[in-house]
């Protein structure tokens, strides 16, 4: 079954509030087998809506991200986003090597 990566772009708005959702989120991402390879590194915008927090995490499957989302623990996180973040979010599936 292949991976799949988790990308957010996002725009803080207010960095207390965002700071919370953060700090729930990473160990609701590793309750289901997801772990970060970029977390607001350097980046370069070459096309479209530049924002500088840029995330991408990668699953087990495409079923496991999209489970992660709608689970209790994520939607607890994400209640703190709300307001206080500006978000694009998707989860692609990855080519089997």
């Amino acid at each position: 079954m292949p991976t799949a990566l988790w990308i957010a772009h996002v725009e803080v708005i207010d960095a207390e509030a965002y700071g919370k959702y953060a700090a729930l989120a990473g160990p609701a991402i590793a309750a289901h087998g997801g772990y970060f390879l970029a977390r607001s590194g350097r980046h370069v915008q070459l096309e479209g809506k530049d924002r500088a927090r840029n995330v991408v995490a990668r699953f087990p499957s495409l079923e496991k991200a999209v489970e992660c989302y709608h689970s209790d623990a994520y939607q607890t996180a994400m209640s703190h986003a709300k307001g206080a973040s500006i978000r694009d979010l998707m989860v692609v599936e990855e080519l089997e090597a």
